[in-house]
């Protein structure tokens, strides 16, 4: 079983077993979350939201619908995801166009990734970066906007 703290709003969503989900974590109707994960206090996940196995979300990072995780995913701190393209308030895109984070990768603290992006298996996202465009399997991206400084092993 998959464990909750007793702080967290977890709607009808499927948490697989050995999952921690800490507190004040809010996880959506319909998100689906692998197992043994660690999704740390004061995250949030909407509903059209998928994370694979072996997955780490650190505090104060929000997934938005559309989004989808693969297995062995870190995900640092106040990792910022988006998932409007043009935002405006009162105006709601047709369809939201989450990112794609593909198996083994890292995404640092602190870094954005714009709507629609790809980031690689094994690839790293540097702290602090802002993605604009997709990032290759094990690249290490960094800076503002994201670049590669070399390929990782």
């Amino acid at each position: 079983m998959p464990s909750i703290h007793k702080l967290a709003e977890v709607q009808n969503a499927h948490i697989g077993r050995g999952t921690r989900v800490w507190q004040f974590v809010v996880i959506l109707d319909g998100a689906r979350i692998g197992k043994d994960c660690n999704i740390c206090a004061h995250s949030f996940i909407e509903g059209d939201v998928v994370i694979g196995d072996n997955v780490t979300v650190k505090s104060g990072v929000y997934l938005w619908n559309g989004t989808r995780i693969a297995n062995h995913v870190f995900i640092g701190p106040n990792a910022t995801f988006t998932n409007d393209p043009f935002p405006r308030s009162g105006v709601h895109p047709e369809k939201l166009t989450g990112q794609t984070v593909c198996e083994g990768a890292s995404i640092g603290a602190n870094a954005t990734l714009l709507p629609g992006i790809t980031v690689g298996r094994g690839a790293m996202v540097g702290a602090g970066a802002v993605v604009t465009a997709d990032v290759p399997d094990h690249a290490l991206v960094v800076g503002n906007p994201a670049r590669i400084v070399k390929y990782l092993k």
